[in-house]
Parts: C-alpha cells; structure tokens; sequence
C-alpha cells in the first residue's frame, strides 16, 4: 500500500526534463492539448481524444511559468481516425490564474469529411418547430439512445472550452455527463443550447457542476457564449462515462 502510494505521488510531482510519457505530468499535459484542438475543430460530428503521448519535456521559463513539448496521437472518436501532432504548452507562473496557452499542428487529424452529416443536422434542427432536449446523457447505466449521442459530443465539445481555461499543472479534467440540455431559437442562423454538464477532474476525483450557452453551425463552430459554475455538490459521485 505504502509503495503504491509513493508511485501515485511520484506521478504528480512537476518533473523537469524528459518527461515519461506514461506519467502523469506528460498525460496531464497532453490532456489539455487535446481541449485546446475540440475548441477549434469539435463538432457533434468530431470530437478528439487524447489516445498516446510519444514523448515529451518540460522546462521553467523565467517569468512566465512553465513550458512542455510534446509529440502525441490523438483520435477523432467518431470516425476513429488518428493524427500525429507536435504541441507546444505553457502553463503561465504568477498570482491567480490564466488559461493554459496552447499551440498545435497535427497530421492526418481532419482526414474524415463530415460535412455532409454536419449540414443534414444543422437543417433539421435550424428549422424544427419542436425543440429537442434531453437529459443523464448517459444514463445511470452508460446507455444513451443514438438520437443523444450528436448533442453528447456537442457537450463535450462545449465542455472543453471551460477545461481549457480552468486546466493547471494539478488538474485533469475529462467530462463525466450531461445532466441536461435543451434546444434554444435558432438566431443569427446558429443553434442555440443551454447545457448542463458534469466534469470529473480525475485527481481531487470532484464532480464540477457548469451550465453553458452554446451556438453552433457548420460555418462558424462551436462557440460557447456563456458559462457559469454551480454550487458544489459534496454528495455527487462520478455518473458512468463513455465515449461512444
């Protein structure tokens, strides 16, 4: 129990250098690339994962706080394509605290076209005079019906816009559920959701409770226009999560 409580520490412990790839601050570190790219390229149709860290290391830089090279894969989970990507991170020193600045390139990642399904989703709900919503996205079980599953990882989409700023060198964040959303007028030809989302951040193992206002179109993205933290919930437990 002792050694495995060392080993769980050891992984915690900002490392400087060449980074193990398998350890927690190369993981941690790569985690946060992996939001920074949703927020440019996530759709209900495309939603990335971290899937390996190659290599990579970390550096203090004076004044300005801590920077990480990293070399990874991720993976399109809808598609399952795969792309190579070369990152950049700095994780900003000082008082308070800024969102991690990122800077990515990566190969092979937009591969798949999902163009068609984007545009065939955005027309019928741009029109619908029935509003669509939903709720435990998944349920208590993990099972979620196929219609859900667009505004699943439109959810997770929006979600790592908030785990992309609120993401530091002792945090892991990765979202657990939707407890809820619900479909808004179509305006300035954008669809509009207020959502409810859980995030898990995996090292305090607290469930984050955020509510987001969210536009999407196949033309100008994802876009969340507004959040707000709820109130700590001290009895919530972790709800099943999926990535189907």
């Amino acid at each position: 129990m002792w050694l495995l409580f060392q080993r769980s520490v050891s992984e915690v412990v900002m490392t400087t250098g060449v980074l193990n790839p398998s350890h927690y601050p190369g993981r941690r570190a790569a985690t946060v690339v992996q939001h920074y790219l949703n927020t440019r390229y996530g759709s209900p149709y495309r939603w990335i994962f971290l899937s390996k860290v190659h290599n990579g290391s970390a550096e203090d830089v004076a004044e300005m706080g801590r920077k990480y090279q990293l070399e990874l894969t991720v993976q399109e989970m809808i598609s399952n394509v795969s792309g190579q990507c070369s990152a950049e991170l700095l994780f900003p020193g000082g008082e308070g605290q800024s969102a991690p600045q990122v800077q990515a390139s990566c190969e092979g990642l937009l591969q798949s076209n999902t163009t068609a399904q984007e545009e065939a989703f955005y027309q019928q709900h741009r029109a619908s005079n029935n509003m669509v919503s939903g709720k435990d996205i998944p349920n208590s079980y993990g099972h979620m019906e196929p219609s859900m599953k667009p505004f699943w990882h439109l959810g997770g989409v929006a979600s790592s816009f908030i785990m992309l700023r609120e993401s530091n060198e002792s945090t892991l964040y990765n979202m657990a559920q939707v407890a809820n959303f619900t479909q808004l007028e179509t305006e300035k030809d954008q669809l509009r959701f207020n959502y409810h989302v859980l995030l898990h951040e995996m090292i305090s193992q607290e469930i984050i409770h955020w509510k987001l206002l969210v536009t999407w179109s196949p033309e100008q993205g994802v876009k969340v226009l507004q959040t707000e933290l709820q109130p700590k919930c001290h009895d919530c437990e972790a709800p099943p999560n999926t990535t189907n």
